[in-house]
């Protein structure tokens, strides 16, 4: 077995011994904790129904019921803050590894992205390769999102489902993004390099080292001494992935036993009709990616999708597209694509090419409304389309960016926002596959890319 194929097997291992290990947790210790948590909800909803029919907010009855959800949401925070403590053993592990990953990202996409770019010469041949880059991702996305238009209407899953809702005023936590183009410009443009870094914002650290980049090629001679200085600086750094990996079970072993200690296997038979059905859509944009892959790469797309096994199986177990950046960056030079591609390509698609997501912001969306019996005609449909394509570029960065530009989407067509409550208990389940497609949809863009720039070579191994 080789080296890589033995990280693979420990990471599948440690999934299944960690779902294991979480429903043991969960039937024995945890029970209590959920019991706990449910009691607490079950008593806020109540508070809530009954707020909702005090018609006159002066009287003492509205304000006695104030003071009970208070309680009820205090308690219920309690009991959540004594289960998460309760986690930390696991947690801590996954939030190690993730935490070692984000170490890594900057400075890899930076040293990269800026031999890539210098490699590539003149600004004529940056704008052709970030062209065809651009035009590859802008289809995939709305490609994702029609996709899951499509499959939301003929599955109808919140028809299926049938639950409870939750108040229309109730707190999600989820707070929505505005659409707004200064946002969204100041969250491209850098203001500062080292806040960039500090903070991760892939997409402003892509913007400064396009200009450093391109400047580097521009100097000639002298730049020579730049791009080998970061040509060394990312292999170290690639090097110090290597044994950042070697943690990656440990990881996967811990997220995946805390998420299923805190949530249980009840939660997949509560809403399998909606993660089958979410899943299986998921699958069908991951053949349609390969397909598409095919008639450019032919047989090669196959030999992509085995190398990908392994960042595909991280992104999945902790539901992080980041954490599986570097392994991902690796395999796709060994599959042939050049570094300059790589480089290139792959930092751009963290933030403009997350097809798992594009898909999800359309299924969740409209299954919110099914759920509410909210109908909303082809036209408004495709509005919310191109609004959530407008709205999604470049948040990766923000936790839960998906529900977050959900929130705001679905506000703007008169869907309530508290139907995002419906989601976000199962929501980690299904990052797990939004984060695997995104790695998938990254890996088979930067291969065409390279195959449309004549830059594709044969395997290294």
């Amino acid at each position: 077995m080789s080296k890589n194929n033995k990280l693979t097997f420990f990471i599948f291992l440690a999934l299944v011994l960690g779902v294991g290990l979480g429903y043991y947790l969960n039937v024995s210790s945890f029970k209590d904790y959920n019991e706990n948590i449910a009691k607490s909800e079950t008593q806020l909803k109540n508070v809530e129904v009954k707020l909702l029919s005090v018609k006159d907010t002066t009287v003492q009855q509205y304000a006695e019921l104030k003071t009970q959800k208070v309680v009820a949401t205090k308690a219920r925070a309690e009991a959540e803050k004594v289960r998460e403590k309760a986690l930390e053993p696991l947690t801590l592990l996954s939030d190690i590894f993730l935490r070692l990953i984000k170490m890594i990202v900057a400075p890899l996409v930076f040293s990269t992205l800026v031999v890539g770019v210098a490699k590539v010469g003149d600004i004529k041949a940056v704008g052709r390769i970030g062209g065809k880059t651009m035009l590859w991702f802008m289809s995939a996305s709305l490609l994702s999102l029609i996709l899951g238009m499509i499959m939301v209407n003929i599955f109808e899953p919140g028809l299926a489902m049938n639950l409870p809702l939750p108040p229309a005023n109730a707190d999600t936590g989820i707070h929505k993004v505005a659409l707004s183009m200064k946002d969204f410009i100041s969250h491209i443009v850098p203001k500062s390099m080292t806040e960039a870094m500090a903070t991760n914002e892939i997409l402003q650290i892509v913007v400064f080292s396009l200009f450093f980049g391109v400047a580097t090629a521009a100097i000639g001679e002298k730049g020579q001494i730049i791009i080998k200085f970061f040509d060394a600086v990312a292999h170290v750094i690639l090097k110090v992935t290597g044994y950042v990996m070697n943690f990656a079970p440990f990881a996967v072993f811990g997220a995946m036993a805390a998420i299923v200690a805190k949530q249980g296997l009840s939660v997949l038979s509560t809403y399998a009709i909606f993660i089958g059905e979410f899943y299986g859509s998921m699958f069908l944009l991951w053949v349609v990616l390969i397909l598409i892959g095919w008639t450019i790469l032919k047989g090669r797309v196959f030999n992509l999708m085995n190398r990908m096994k392994e960042p595909v199986l991280l992104a999945f177990s902790t539901a992080s597209s980041e954490a599986a950046y570097p392994k991902t960056m690796l395999q796709l030079e060994r599959f042939g694509c050049k570094d300059k591609i790589v480089s290139f390509v792959l930092p751009l698609g963290y933030s403009f090419n997350l097809d798992g997501s594009m898909l999800y912001m359309t299924f969740a969306s409209l299954f919110i409304a099914q759920s509410y019996g909210i109908h909303l005609s082809f036209e408004q449909q495709i509005t919310m389309l191109l609004i959530l394509m407008l709205t999604s570029k470049g948040i990766a960065g923000v936790p839960r960016a998906s529900l977050v530009v959900i929130a705001g989407t679905i506000a703007t067509f008169n869907i309530p926002e508290a139907g995002l409550a419906l989601l976000i208990g199962i929501d980690p389940l299904l990052d797990m596959g939004r984060s695997a497609t995104n790695v998938v949809g990254n890996s088979i863009a930067t291969a065409v890319v390279s195959k449309w720039e004549g830059e594709l070579t044969e395997p290294l191994d």
